[in-house]
């Protein structure tokens, strides 16, 4: 078995995790790792694959930009580019994720084997994940690690409006993202029945069927109890900088400083309680800083508010806040808190495992955490600490009270943790539960797998896409131009096609309007592709699209839906159901997806000019046949040029082609292509506009001679 992880975000290597260095760099980055290792060192797996991006950027470690990295004999971290070269935060990925699969599907095609499987981890890996699972016809598994319609109920909670939260987290995208995941995914991992329950519980595609829990391991190489020959640790040595009375237990928060870790309230449950402030010291770990106000805006928050209540409660002497700690500190951080008697405590307004509750069990830590998530099952199994409600600031201090007062009760969860911990949260043990559930997955997606329709293009070596109607009807003078502006270029140049009109449609517009008959004619929005003068239809690709496509069922659900009038038969298809689409009446676009999405329907849905909405199976549309060419012919996506100007063409110009959108685009569709720098927009209309880009990118220079030779 070939196993390939993507998890995008974050700062990943196989050495000193910068874990908390940001709110990408948490216990994702240290996971994946650490799964991918145990997974590798099975006889029954071959070769494990985790891809990330690549990041060139002076203000991390050039480690990050090596495009490998071994993590064992059988394991490597591969590094893809992606966007810009410096290191961006998550929320600022989605707009080059198109290039980041284009990229990878670049990098597996010159591979020697393809992965049995792909396992995306959150939610943008998961957008990758699904075109990969797609366009190879490999199984999908997928990993959410949080989910974000979770995380937007809890920072509205905490006060956040919906307008800030999409400000700074662009949660509708990932929403969508997540849904997109789950509608491709054959196996969902969970790590506990809450999260499958309480979390995927709110998605559309929540299908509990094919989802399955499988706890994280902890590495108890690293995290164990303190031994009498220890000595005090480099962590140790700095409390005295911070509090008065290092003999006191110590009430220790390890974590982001992320707002839903939460970390401002067991700070306020410790300042109002006298007792606590009398008999026990307050340490967070919150993070790595050199100065706050180089942080994001969410870190630096979260740092201001824990300064100013410090002061406000006058916990000087009784608080410590270490600027930085290094990985290979965090088991002497938690050994320093064991043997001072002291009790973990994970607030957070929601928590989708918990690794740092098991590394601190491990350890001999008693727990006190949050009643939301993981942790309920953790403490359920280990029996070795107390579930609190995080917003409740007062129910905090009393957990941790009733620990500390109680030598009998913290030394008995400590040693149920101790012994519970490695018994039900191994790493090898997960591995085996892994492998055991990986080969319980449908074979039907090889079928298609090595059926891509290869045809030798002679001397091509570069291609044009276009569609018909907004692109080369509309100036006879232009279409005039580009025809002899083809013509001129055809030994080198594929000329196709991409429409939403069906074949003898396309070709009597072709002959009416005198229009180059094209190599690759891509029509019913991307369900069919012919090849060359004869018009050969490539079966393959009818065959690979036909997965889980259930028309009947669709057509059933849709029905009754106002403002929905199915087109004419002529513009249906075996493929393609197409509707005319009033947005006076019918629900909104967004509305007819979900409705799909809870009849368990996985499809693509496309509107376009205001007035038209198509369904398509799921791994059809203009861009997945136009990618399917490009894999048979090829010829890289850098050397397609693709001229669109409705929301049908969008997939074609994401990613690594490069796009035009002509002057007389239908603005609202393609509104959200505005930002991407690889895209040009044409001054001209029509075929003007084409001209123009051919221009614009010289796209007839720099010939690639090994392939005209």
């Amino acid at each position: 078995m070939y196993i390939l992880f993507i998890s995008i975000h974050g700062l990943i290597r196989g050495h000193d995790l910068e874990l908390g260095r940001d709110p990408d760099t948490g216990g994702q980055t240290q996971y994946v790792v650490e799964l991918a290792r145990a997974l590798a060192a099975r006889d029954d797996v071959d070769h494990v694959d985790l891809v990330t991006r690549r990041i060139v950027d002076p203000k991390v470690s050039d480690q990050y930009a090596a495009p490998y990295e071994a993590l064992s004999d059988a394991a490597r971290i591969v590094r893809i580019d992606a966007g810009p070269e410096e290191y961006l935060p998550k929320q600022q990925l989605w707009d080059h994720l198109d290039s980041f699969t284009d990229n990878l599907m670049s990098w597996l095609s010159a591979q020697s084997r393809q992965p049995s499987i792909v396992h995306s981890h959150y939610a943008d890996a998961g957008y990758v994940g699904g075109r990969l699972s797609n366009r190879l016809a490999i199984p999908l598994v997928h990993t959410g690690h949080s989910l974000g319609r979770d995380k937007r109920r809890r920072l509205i909670a905490t006060g956040m409006s919906r307008e800030d939260i999409e400000r700074r987290f662009n949660m509708d995208r990932r929403i969508d993202a997540e849904e997109e995941a789950l509608a491709n995914a054959d196996l969902v991992i969970a790590s506990t029945n809450n999260e499958i329950e309480q979390q995927y519980g709110a998605y559309h595609y929540y299908q509990p069927e094919r989802m399955t829990v499988i706890p994280p391991g902890t590495d108890l190489s690293r995290f164990r109890p303190p031994r009498p020959e220890d000595g005090p640790s480099s962590f140790e040595e700095i409390l005295p900088r911070f509090l008065r009375r290092t003999d006191r237990p110590m009430i220790l928060a390890l974590s982001r400083p992320d707002e839903r870790k939460n970390i401002r309230t067991l700070l306020k449950a410790f300042g109002e309680s006298n007792r606590l402030r009398d008999m026990a010291n307050l340490v967070i770990v919150a993070g790595i800083r050199d100065d706050i106000s180089d942080l994001d805006e969410g870190s630096r928050k979260v740092l201001t508010d824990l300064l100013l209540l410090t002061d406000l409660y006058n916990l000087y002497g009784r608080i410590a806040l270490p600027k930085s700690h290094r990985s290979e500190q965090v088991p002497e951080i938690y050994r320093a808190a064991a043997r001072s008697n002291g009790v973990f405590v994970n607030p957070a307004l929601t928590e989708p495992f918990g690794l740092t509750i098991l590394e601190a069990a491990a350890t001999g830590l008693p727990i006190v955490a949050t009643e939301n998530g993981g942790p309920v099952d953790i403490i359920a199994n280990c029996r070795n600490g107390l579930l609190v409600d995080p917003l409740d600031s007062a129910a905090i201090a009393q957990a941790i009270l009733e620990i500390l007062e109680d030598p009998k009760l913290r030394t008995e969860f400590s040693r149920a943790g101790m012994s519970n911990v490695p018994r039900c949260y191994s790493w090898d043990a997960h591995a085996q539960q892994y492998l055991e559930r990986i080969r319980l997955l449908p074979k039907n997606h090889q079928e298609s797998l090595t059926k891509v329709r290869s045809i030798p293009w002679r001397y091509r070596d570069r291609a044009v896409f276009t569609d018909i109607d907004q692109n080369l009807i509309g100036s006879r003078a232009g279409l005039a131009q580009l025809t002899e502006l083809m013509r001129a270029h055809r030994q080198r140049t594929i000329f196709g096609i991409a429409t939403g009109r069906g074949l003898e449609s396309a070709l009597s517009v072709l002959k009416k309007y005198g229009i180059l008959l094209p190599d690759v004619l891509i029509t019913r929005l991307g369900t069919e592709i012919h090849y060359s003068r004869g018009l050969v239809e490539d079966e393959a690709w009818a065959e690979h699209i036909d997965f889980m496509w259930k028309p009947r069922i669709i057509r059933r659900i849709l029905a009754e839906v106002k403002g929905l009038k199915l087109q004419p038969k002529e513009e249906q298809s075996q493929f393609k159901i197409s509707y005319y689409y009033n947005p006076a009446v019918a629900p909104s676009v967004d509305e007819i997806s979900a409705m799909l999405r809870k009849s368990e329907q996985t499809v693509n849905v496309i509107h376009s000019f205001g007035q038209f909405l198509d369904i398509l199976p799921v791994r059809a549309s203009k861009g997945e046949a136009l990618r399917h060419f490009a894999r048979g012919s090829g010829i890289p996506l850098e050397r397609i040029l693709v001229a669109g100007g409705s929301g049908a063409d969008e997939d074609m110009m994401r990613g690594n082609t490069l796009a035009v959108v002509v002057a007389n685009r239908h603005h609202e569709e393609l509104s959200g292509l505005d930002e991407r720098d690889s895209i040009y927009f044409a001054s001209g209309a029509h075929a003007l506009g084409i001209i123009e880009a051919i221009e614009h990118y010289e796209f007839f220079g720099d010939v690639d001679s090994e392939r005209t030779q």
